[in-house]
């Protein structure tokens, strides 16, 4: 018992070192890389970025009384234009599709390029990139910015932070105004905003995207994609052996080591071990550790590696866009070797062939396919009338005095065109039935004519009547038939009438 006493004794004054749960970001100073791949991230910056912020003053003439504005989402009067298309809350399922074309259209080309969505286009790295740029022209590159950091307060270092930040605000200002465009008309919203005259709803909203883009794009960065995005966890269900993916070709570049300038190349890998990779990387990872979460696919190593390899007077492609199955070949082809030319001179044989039918590919390609023809089918079918029809149910009928039977319907009439149109209804399925409507004249054979509101959903109220000789059950089916001035049929509906029972 002394010695169980003792070792309590002796593990109560031994301090108690819990493990960490949590670790300070570790900032990432990216560096400037210029190659093909940051050539081609500017480009899509400034394409994707042109579109964003000038789309919402395209005009587009659609006639009087509807708004010119090419793309706009009309909260108010429920209506969403898209240049020449005009799409009405009945017809959400377009917007559905849409959804549903993004998220397979994005499973095929992660499946055959990797994380290139999350490299070039999204919007989190736009801007992020764009915040950077910014960054670097007000601060310097990446050494002159650590040092910065760490430096103590000067005058200087504030007026280049106040500067920055200041341009950041600018930059989150203006996005959070142009999303606010989408949903009202731009050179009015524009003139409300600096004027004061806007609507709480409209400074909320530009508040709010202002701060979200000054946070994401300019403070958190990396973390996003590392731990707020959801993509990373679930994009390995999309990838393959086939798939391209920025890669470390380790069979040429091992074993790595510094290599002075005239030395023989035999028994070193391509690899100088100059740490250009991580420098440039947007997430601050090494590729060199094979795949990893926080990778985007942008390629910015790549074009880092391909620079040095110049230098050092050794082969590009050190880093470069591969599959998996063509680096497992390559290194099995070059594994008999010893280090030195002769492995590349071996690998180099296999050329990258990217294998685009795959099973995974072909069934993403054909859900596709098969969603594209349903939204087209669907488009093409659209009609610019729409005919609803609803039943009195209380009451049930009514017994004219001359023995017939009234029911009486509400009769809705949705008209797509910015015009005043005249249709004319009339009943099929009961003989010697009648219409009649409040404020509707009478035309031939009975028919009723409806002028309809131009964009808008006009309603009426209508009647039917029916002589009992004709009702031969409780419940008979009747079909309300609309036709247009040229007595072509533009919509029906199918109803039922009822009477007692006979």
């Amino acid at each position: 018992m002394s010695t169980i006493h003792a070792l309590k004794q002796l593990r109560a004054t031994e301090p108690e070192q819990s493990p960490k749960l949590y670790a300070n970001r570790v900032k990432v100073y990216p560096a400037r890389v210029r190659g093909l791949f940051r050539r081609i991230k500017w480009f899509l910056l400034a394409a994707t970025l042109g579109v964003y912020y000038l789309l919402p003053w395209l005009r587009w003439d659609r006639g009087p009384g509807a708004p010119s504005q090419a793309v706009l989402v009309d909260m108010p009067n429920r209506r969403a234009y898209f240049f020449w298309i005009e799409i009405w809350p009945q017809e959400v399922y377009f917007l559905t599709g849409l959804l549903i074309l993004g998220a397979i259209g994005l499973f095929l080309v992660t499946s055959l390029f990797g994380r290139v969505w999350c490299g070039y286009a999204c919007p989190q790295t736009v801007w992020t990139d764009l915040f950077m740029w910014v960054e670097r022209a007000i601060e310097g590159d990446r050494n002159a910015r650590i040092k910065l950091d760490q430096a103590p307060w000067t005058g200087r270092k504030t007026l280049l932070k106040i500067a920055k930040h200041a341009a950041w605000l600018a930059i989150a200002a203006a996005t959070g105004g142009a999303w606010v465009m989408y949903f009202n008309d731009a050179p009015t919203v524009v003139r409300e905003v600096f004027t004061g005259e806007a609507s709480l709803t409209v400074y909320f909203f530009v508040g709010l995207f202002t701060a979200f883009t000054y946070a994401l794009a300019g403070w958190a960065r990396e973390q996003v994609c590392t731990y707020m995005c959801p993509w990373p966890r679930f994009q390995a269900a999309m990838l393959d052996e086939n798939s391209l993916i920025v890669t470390y070709r380790d069979w040429r570049g091992e074993p790595r080591g510094k290599h002075k300038a005239g030395t023989s190349w035999e028994g070193h890998g391509d690899c100088v071990d100059c740490g250009q990779c991580v420098a440039v990387c947007p997430t601050g990872i090494d590729i060199r550790d094979g795949q990893q979460l926080e990778c985007i696919g942008c390629g910015l190593c790549v074009d880092a590696c391909d620079t040095v390899m110049g230098r050092v007077g050794r082969p590009r492609g050190l880093i470069a866009f591969d599959t998996l199955q063509h680096l497992d070949a390559c290194a099995a082809a070059a594994a008999p070797l010893p280090a030195g030319p002769a492995r590349l001179d071996a690998a180099a044989a296999q050329p990258v062939r990217l294998k685009v039918f795959r099973p995974r590919t072909l069934i993403y390609a054909g859900v596709l396919g098969l969603v594209c023809i349903v939204m087209l089918v669907a488009f093409l079918m659209r009609t610019t009338i729409e005919l609803s029809v609803l039943r009195d149910r209380a009451p049930l009928f009514v017994a004219l005095s001359d023995g017939s039977i009234r029911n009486s319907y509400t009769l809705k009439v949705l008209n797509k065109l910015h015009a005043t149109p005249v249709y004319a209804l009339s009943v099929q399925g009961i003989a010697g039935a009648a219409l009649s409507a409040a404020d509707a004249e009478r035309g031939a054979a009975g028919a009723l004519h409806l002028p309809v509101r131009p964009d808008a959903v006009t309603t009426w109220r209508v009647h039917v009547t029916a002589p009992r000789a004709s009702l031969g059950a409780a419940s008979m089916p009747v079909t309300f038939v609309l036709r247009g001035q040229d007595g072509q049929e533009v919509a029906r509906y199918s109803s039922v009438f009822l009477s007692p029972r006979p």
